[in-house]
């Protein structure tokens, strides 16, 4: 691979994000730009936040440090203007990022690379808030004006054919899962000897936020397990005052256990099955993990599910789904269609899309 230097847009502000030194993403970036050659990253960020600005090899990080979230942009426009002249500018969704990296390939006159991690085209995703509805229109905008495209799923891939038709070339590149790990993790002694005693393990993994709808795995488990089942949820977020409480009117508070934010790869080894209730999803990440750990996936029709070998119901139909796994479902889940030997494998394939978008200017 030749020399290529890349500016990328990016909206993460994790902890665990591309900002973050020594996080699986930011290790991430750094193959990338070894690839590369040369790769900048411009990410958003509060002064609050307290990230710096990083060089490690070919791999350039600098956080906007903005005193706003409205500064966002300006300052991102500033820093690009002090950094080397690029040869593809990429971002990481059609939203914000790719309409700052829309008007930065305008005037910098480069091909612009888009990546869609999220089903945006979901009618619930539009549903979901007043922000989502705009972002829809922000990537009407920017998709019909990118270089090239890269999706997470096939599904999201269907939904850009029949909303925009032909545009730019789309390649579907799943989200990278060390699937050897995971089939190789081992029971963890503590959490199986706390929860031998219950006859069925279901799993939830997952920030508690409406959109997961954890509440679905709540109602579904109270309607639909046996009396002697438990509920495991591992995940945080806005939601776990409520969900807490929701236990308790379901009558199931004894049974359900909220773990917080906790390593899901601990959890998948003593888990019977997996629940999935997301109102969308671009991808999937915890089907893909649970069914790559040798675990059942029920799941509502969302991402990747279908595609990778999880037991879809409806929302309607969630708990007796539920019902009939305990009573005859499968007890072994099975990854269909994984597509990456390694992870050499995803990111010379990722560094390849974006690189294309040269030949494609």
């Amino acid at each position: 691979m030749g020399m290529t230097r890349v500016l990328s847009i990016s909206a993460d502000r994790s902890r665990q994000g591309v900002l973050s030194p020594g996080s699986p993403a930011f290790d991430r970036q750094k193959k990338y730009a070894d690839r590369f050659g040369a790769l900048d990253i411009i990410g958003f960020s509060l002064r609050k936040d307290g990230f710096t600005e990083r060089h490690e090899g070919a791999l350039h990080t600098i956080p906007t440090r903005s005193l706003s979230r409205l500064l966002y942009g300006t300052n991102a426009l500033l820093i690009a203007a002090r950094l080397p002249w690029p040869e593809v500018i990429s971002a990481q969704d059609p939203f914000e990022t790719g309409l700052l990296a829309l008007l930065m390939a305008r005037i910098f006159k480069l091909p612009l690379h888009i990546q869609v991690h999220t089903d945006f085209l979901s009618s619930q995703y539009a549903a979901h808030s007043f922000v989502n509805k705009v972002r829809v229109q922000i990537a009407d905008y920017v998709l019909t004006r990118a270089t090239r495209i890269r999706v997470v799923s096939e599904r999201i891939e269907i939904s850009l054919q029949k909303k925009y038709g032909t545009i730019a070339p789309v390649a579907i590149l799943p989200i990278f899962t060390d699937v050897k790990a995971l089939q190789n993790t081992v029971p963890d002694a503590l959490l199986l000897e706390r929860f031998k005693k219950y006859s069925h393990r279901y799993l939830f993994v997952g920030r508690l936020e409406k959109e997961k709808d954890p509440c679905l795995a709540l109602s579904a488990f109270a309607h639909g397990a046996s009396k002697d089942a438990c509920l495991i949820v591992v995940g945080s977020g806005s939601e776990e005052k409520y969900l807490h409480a929701l236990a308790r009117d379901l009558g199931i508070a004894k049974r359900v256990f909220f773990e917080g934010a906790q390593p899901s790869r601990r959890y998948f080894p003593i888990a019977d099955i997996a629940l999935v209730t997301s109102e969308y999803e671009g991808y999937g990440l915890v089907i893909v993990e649970a069914l790559a750990a040798g675990k059942p996936v029920l799941s509502t029709d969302v991402g990747v599910a279908r595609h990778m070998g999880a037991t879809v119901a409806s929302r309607e139909g969630f708990a007796q789904a539920l019902r009939e796994w305990e009573e005859c479902g499968e007890r072994k889940g099975k990854l269909m269609s994984y597509p990456y030997e390694s992870f050499d494998a995803y990111a010379d394939a990722y560094c390849k899309d974006i690189e294309a978008c040269k030949k494609e200017d």
